[in-house]
C-alpha cells in the first residue's frame, strides 16, 4: 500500500470522527433544550396552580398566606361561597335613580373543586330556532365537535365547541323552540390542573426538594393598603436564568411582584 493510499485512509476515518463528533454535540445540545423545556414547562404547571389557589385563598380570607401548611389545608378542606349579584333600581320622589347592589350567597363549593375545575356557558350562536341537541349529558365535549343544531333563517346551523370538558347541564329546550343570541345552551366543565396532583409536595420544585420562594405583603396604594405575592423558582433549570439578566423573560420563573398589584406570570410576556 503507497503512502497516497495510507493517507486516504486516514483522511477518511478523520472526517468519519470529526463528523460524528459534531453530530453528537448538536445533538446534545437539542436534547439538553429539550430537558430544559420539559422541566420548565412543569415548574410553570405547578406555579400556576400555587397562583389559581393562593387568588382563592385570598378571596375567601382577603389575605394571601406565605404558609404553604395553611394553603394545601384550605385547598383540601377550604369552602368557597357561592354569590349571586342583584341591581335593584330604585325611583326617587324627585325623579332620580338609585341603585342598590345585593349579594346573596347560594351556597358554598369545595375549595378543591374552585381551584381545580373550570367551568364554560356554551352560548347560542344568533336568533334562531332550535333544532336539536347532538350531544347528552355527561358527555366528553371536544373542540371543533358540533353540539346543537339552529335554524337561522333557512340555514342550519351547528356551532362547534370552543373548548373540551364535560357537559353538565343542558337547558330545557326542545325541536321548535325559539332562542335568543346569547343565551345559555349548555354548561361544560373541565379540570385546569391534574386531579391526583399530590398536594403535599405542593411547596417544591416538581422532582426536587427545593421549595419555591413565597413572599406576601401589602403595598400602598393611593393611601390604601393592598396585598401584594410573589412565588418563584429558587433554582432555575435555564442556566440564562437569572436575577442579574436584564432579558425579563430569562429571569427565575415567577409569578406575581413584591412592589405591584400582579399576578402575572413572567412566562406569559
Amino acid at each position: 500500500m503507497n503512502l497516497t493510499k495510507i493517507l486516504t485512509f486516514v483522511l477518511f476515518g478523520i472526517s468519519i470522527y470529526l463528523g460524528y463528533y459534531l453530530y453528537s454535540g448538536v445533538q446534545k445540545t437539542v436534547n439538553d433544550r429539550k430537558m430544559i423545556d420539559t422541566k420548565e414547562m412543569a415548574v410553570i404547571e405547578k406555579l400556576k396552580l400555587i397562583r389559581e389557589a393562593e387568588i382563592v385563598f385570598q378571596e375567601v380570607n382577603g389575605r394571601y398566606t406565605s404558609n404553604w401548611d395553611s394553603l394545601i389545608n384550605f385547598i383540601e378542606n377550604g369552602k368557597v361561597a357561592i354569590v349571586e349579584r342583584r341591581e335593584e333600581l330604585i325611583q326617587k320622589a324627585y325623579g332620580g335613580e338609585e341603585v342598590i347592589v345585593h349579594i346573596d350567597t347560594l351556597g358554598f363549593t369545595p375549595a378543591r373543586e374552585r381551584i381545580f375545575k373550570e367551568t364554560f356557558n356554551v352560548n347560542a350562536a344568533d336568533n334562531g330556532t332550535f333544532m336539536g341537541y347532538k350531544v347528552k349529558l355527561g358527555d366528553r365535549a371536544v373542540k371543533n365537535q358540533r353540539g346543537y343544531s339552529l335554524k337561522i333563517g333557512d340555514k342550519i346551523s351547528e356551532p362547534p365547541f370552543t373548548e373540551d370538558g364535560f357537559i353538565s347541564s343542558m337547558a330545557d329546550l326542545k325541536t321548535g323552540d325559539p332562542v335568543r343570541k346569547g343565551q345559555i345552551i349548555m354548561t361544560i366543565w373541565d379540570y385546569k390542573f391534574k386531579p391526583e396532583t399530590d398536594l403535599s409536595r405542593l411547596a417544591f420544585k416538581p422532582d426536587s426538594d427545593k421549595k419555591f420562594d413565597i413572599y406576601v405583603g401589602k403595598v400602598d396604594r393611593g393611601g390604601i393598603m393592598v396585598d401584594v405575592i410573589e412565588v418563584k423558582d429558587p433554582s432555575p433549570d435555564n442556566p440564562f436564568r437569572s436575577e442579574g439578566n436584564e432579558a425579563k423573560n430569562r429571569k427565575p420563573l415567577r409569578f406575581g411582584s413584591r412592589t405591584d398589584v400582579s399576578t402575572s406570570g413572567n412566562w406569559e410576556s
